[in-house]
């Protein structure tokens, strides 16, 4: 048997990106190699796809990449109070956030053009799949390297990418990217409000690159949410009661229903496992997307961590197929 097409699918989550980060550091310190010549596609949602651009961007050596998995992990400490910077006075100025987003967009702009520079889409070291949502069109957008390749008009810098990808609604503005002939532009939203878990999406983008491919999935999580949404509460509330409470019941549930599917279609062959799924529970941590105290950061890096521990004989047979 030939070697399976291999892929990487990481979930949106926000600050809690922290979690795959630890993981793809546990496979790229398993493997000796980089991500992005371990997998044959990439797919990210959100935070998860600021990961996967991370792990693709071109460095200064030709064919490899700039940043390990370690150096993206750093992006969620040093840049977590630019991109999710704590106001008072927007607070107040917003009404609790219901007459504006809750962040400025120049924080997390600033921190992706620092990270991601000139780099293009089409520059991707691997094939590439990030998931966002044009809203003027209404409908689920795909942004594929290999399109990028193909066409120009497809190709757009990385950052924004990474910026139309992460635009949670009620946290950030849309994204606008001007169409590379000038004709117009594209209006982008978080790919997490149906593909929070990209897993399906990729699944589906093998089968069609490559009709009939034996496969192994590495499906990376941002830990699953355990706070009661209390009946009491909810029976009473209306569209502002409902607004930030929904879009981490869409987030979770999404992820949920793509881990059972997968889980469904690919199924161990004999005693090689073709689908993993690295999750955990915030027991410990909080399940915000935006909770960037200190002592929050430790906690998503040390539950991480547990988990490596905990699924180490699963990493090393991954690891196994990968390489």
């Amino acid at each position: 048997m030939g070697k399976p097409l291999r892929i990487l699918a990481i979930d949106g989550g926000g600050i809690r990106g922290i979690i795959p980060a630890v993981v793809l550091a546990a496979i790229e310190k398993q493997s000796g190699k980089p991500i992005c010549e371990l997998f044959d596609l990439i797919a990210g949602t959100s935070t998860g796809g600021i990961l996967a651009l991370g792990m693709v961007k071109p460095g200064p050596q030709a064919g490899k990449p700039q940043y390990a998995a370690t150096d993206m992990l750093e992006l969620y400490f040093k840049e977590g109070t630019t991109i999710f910077p704590q106001s008072v006075w927007r607070e107040i100025k917003t009404a609790k956030y219901t007459l504006d987003e809750k962040y400025p967009s120049d924080g997390v702009e600033s921190a992706l053009q620092k990270y991601f520079g000139d780099s293009r889409l089409k520059d991707a070291l691997t094939n590439t799949l990030i998931t966002s949502y044009e809203i003027e069109m209404r409908m689920p957008w795909l942004f594929r390297s290999d399109r990028a390749l193909k066409n120009p008009g497809f190709d757009f810098p990385m950052w924004q990418v990474a910026r139309a990808t992460s635009a949670a609604p009620t946290y950030f503005e849309p994204e606008r990217i001007d169409k590379a002939d000038k004709s117009g532009f594209f209006a982008l939203i978080d790919g997490g409000m149906y593909a929070n878990n990209p897993a399906m999406v990729a699944y589906a983008e093998a089968l069609h690159l490559a009709p009939g491919s034996d496969v192994v999935v590495a499906s990376l999580g941002t830990g699953t949410h355990t706070r009661p949404i209390p009946y009491a509460d909810a029976k009473h509330w209306g569209l502002l009661g409902w607004a930030k409470s929904l879009l981490d019941v869409v987030f979770d549930g999404v992820s949920r229903t793509t881990d059972y599917q997968v889980h469904q279609l690919l199924p161990p062959d004999g005693a090689r496992q073709r689908y993993y799924r690295f999750q955990l529970s915030l027991t410990i941590a909080s399940d915000e997307m935006d909770n960037t105290d200190p002592e929050n950061l430790n906690d998503l890096k040390e539950q991480a961590e547990q988990l490596v521990t905990t699924q180490q004989a699963e990493i090393a047979s991954l690891c196994a197929q990968l390489v």
